[in-house]
């Protein structure tokens, strides 16, 4: 897999999230033009994406912020964890309380319960700015 692509309207906002996740912004700029109207099938597409990448390289999350057309918003807005289509990504982390503490300050917020899996993870749930759901492992020795 190469990358997922996130459709937001604070770009700002949603790139500090990840960053503070450890992902690191690779790039950030406008894209336009026929070429990918072409290839998403919308016309007169404007567009700011950012592309993060997970320290290990071996993963990126794409954010796009559409100026033209317009976004569209889905319903519910915070759509719970049975909702069709993709609801979170996932990133393991070393101490889950300390990113949970750092996400807080940009807006993030517990969907459930920190829980424990067995002798083998502590897990959670916390939706971000945009209503973004990501979910933390933290593997326990």
């Amino acid at each position: 897999m190469d990358n997922v692509l996130i459709v937001v309207d604070d770009l700002e906002a949603v790139i500090a999230f990840f960053v503070e996740l450890g992902m690191e912004l690779e790039g950030k700029g406008p894209l336009e033009g026929r070429w990918a109207e072409r290839v998403i099938g919308l016309e007169d597409v404007r567009q700011d994406v950012a592309m993060l990448r997970v320290p290990d390289g071996h993963g990126r999350i794409e954010l796009a912020k559409f100026h033209r057309p317009r976004a569209i918003s889905p319903e519910p807005k915070d759509a719970p964890a049975n909702t069709l289509g993709i609801r979170r990504v996932m990133f393991a982390v070393d101490d889950i309380d300390d990113v949970i503490a750092r996400l807080r300050a940009h807006g993030a917020e517990l969907v459930g319960e920190v829980e424990q899996y067995e002798n083998v993870y502590r897990l959670c749930y916390v939706r971000g700015p945009e209503g973004i759901i990501v979910g933390l492992a933290e593997q326990l020795n």
